[in-house]
Formats: C-alpha cells, structure tokens, sequence
C-alpha cells in the first residue's frame, strides 16, 4: 500500500486529498488503513474513512464532497468481481487510480502495482 500511494502520488502531485477504498469486511481492512494513514502522512496526503460493501455508489459520491483528487483501491475479492464498476466510479468521480492488480487497468483503470490475479 504504501508503495501505491507513493506512485499515485508521483503521478497526481497536485493531489491533496487521497481517498480509499477499503472492504471493511475484509480481515486485515485496520491494517491496511493504518498502512495507507502511515504512508499519507509522510507524503502529505489525506485519508478517508472507509465505505462498505452496500455503500459503493455513495462513497464515491463522498469523495467528491471531500475534494479527493486520486484514489488508491486495496486488494480485496469483492472488489476484484466488481472491477468494471470501480474504474468507471473512480473516472467518474474521482480521476486518476492506482489498483493492486493489472486486471483493473486492463478494463480501463489508469495503474496497479503488484501481481496478476491470472498470474497467481
């Protein structure tokens, strides 16, 4: 995570406000928020608080309230069968992405960095 963040944020400097998407149903969701708010703090952008399953239309809209300027989206198979929506949610209100794996960019998404789900 903190690696995606530093890409995202190489890649959007302007950006002041980061957000993420974060499964709360997901068994390591506390730490991978304290990860990304570690590595926000050191790079100077912002986190937001994480949105569940049934909410991912209005987290999206709660971005744009929030002034997120990119996003990161952590690795999480809910989020992997919803691929399409989320790339085209972030476009939408949002802009600019970083996704772990290579399947979002391939259906649209800006940037992963880390492993292929085929691949593993």
């Amino acid at each position: 995570m903190p690696k995606r963040l530093e890409l995202l944020s190489e890649l959007v400097p302007q950006a002041k406000a980061i957000a993420q998407r974060v499964n709360p149903d997901n068994s390591n969701a506390d730490r991978i928020i304290r990860d990304v708010q570690e590595a926000a703090h050191e790079g100077g952008a912002a986190d937001y608080p994480k949105a569940g399953q049934a909410e991912i239309d209005a987290a999206f809209t709660s971005f744009v309230k929030l002034h997120a300027a990119a996003l990161v989206v952590t690795a999480d198979p809910f989020f992997n069968g919803r691929r399409e929506q989320l790339v085209a949610l972030a476009a939408r209100y949002v802009g600019p992405a970083i996704y772990e794996y290579r399947e979002f960019p391939a259906v649209g998404g800006l940037i992963s960095y880390g492993p292929s789900l085929a691949g593993m």
